[in-house]
């Protein structure tokens, strides 16, 4: 029984051999047939792919850019009228102007209550135009 199966496996090696010495040329050919049709493909498609790359620079890009443009303005809402907080911050404003003008006035005019009661004893040494006199 062994003897049969090293028969057999001699007899495997051998058509293993020789199928390979049929199917490696065939597998060369194969290989060069299709390198060969991939240079083939690959000439047809480059100027073709040119073409296109130009048509979407030119053509098409243009297009899809100012269709994109014109449907981002039809989905922007339209702007909010900020009249109400306008109108608020120049009241405030204006408050302020009115309270830092009132705290001026009141400042002089306390200032002035405080020279007059200073100044009654001495304003008879002091003529208009503001210089002192010798006595």
């Amino acid at each position: 029984m062994q003897e049969a199966c090293r028969q057999g496996a001699l007899l495997c090696r051998q058509g293993a051999s020789g199928a390979t010495e049929r199917i490696v040329p065939a597998a060369r050919q194969t290989r060069d047939i299709a390198s060969e049709r991939v240079l083939a493909a690959r000439e047809w498609s480059a100027p073709r792919l040119a073409q296109a790359a130009g048509y979407v620079e030119t053509g098409l890009a243009p297009r899809v850019s100012a269709f994109l443009t014109e449907m981002a303005h039809r989905v922007e809402p339209p702007r909010r009228q900020r009249r109400g907080r306008n109108a608020a911050l120049v009241t405030v404003a204006g408050m302020a102007a009115v309270g830092v003008a009132g705290a001026l006035l009141t400042r002089r005019n306390a200032m002035r209550d405080a020279m007059d009661e200073l100044g009654g004893s001495h304003s008879q040494h002091q003529p208009s135009d503001g210089r002192m006199r010798r006595s």
